[in-house]
């Protein structure tokens, strides 16, 4: 990414936790350290750190008339959008997929189950982003809700691309 987004924007953008809470904070209208922990699996200080962080560069800022420790955070309006940081969300994405692996032995019972599966599909380009929409679709009224009783956080990765044929390098 050096060279295509600017020294401000990388510094901001350095840690995986940033990120997604960026990308968090793009699907919602707010956010509280807590929330976003509880949504991300992350503790409720690691997300607060670096949501002050994310304050410091100028891209989330503090509800307006909120206080105390339970403040919500919000995108700036008026923020940048970094050209491209989806490879530090897939960073973050394995780096917790690998943590699940190791430790899924370690959850509680309920919780030891995954549901990893994949497919090869022969799509048109149109068909391709009709799926990516369709997925979409199914995960936005999960993200957008308040977490009911008894819910974790749970890791949703789709990866929807053309298998390119390999090359005689």
């Amino acid at each position: 990414m050096r060279g295509v987004i600017g020294q401000e924007t990388e510094m901001a953008l350095r840690h995986p936790l940033r990120v997604a809470l960026l990308d968090l904070l793009a699907g919602v209208d707010s956010v509280t350290a807590n929330e976003a922990a509880r949504r991300l699996g992350e503790s409720s200080g690691a997300c607060s750190f670096h949501l002050r962080q994310l304050e410091r560069y100028g891209y989330v800022e503090p509800v307006a008339g909120a206080h105390g420790r339970a403040r919500p955070w919000r995108l700036r309006p008026t923020a940048a959008t970094p050209p491209d940081f989806g490879p530090l969300a897939r960073e973050l994405e394995d780096e917790g997929y690998h943590r699940w692996l190791a430790r899924r032995g370690t959850a509680p019972e309920r919780w030891q189950r995954d549901e990893a599966f994949s497919e090869v599909l022969h799509l048109t380009p149109a068909e391709l982003a009709t799926v990516a929409a369709e997925i979409r679709a199914v995960l936005a009224p999960y993200a957008r809700r308040k977490p009911p009783r008894g819910s974790g956080p749970v890791g949703v990765v789709a990866r929807v691309f053309p298998l390119l044929p390999e090359t005689d390098a």
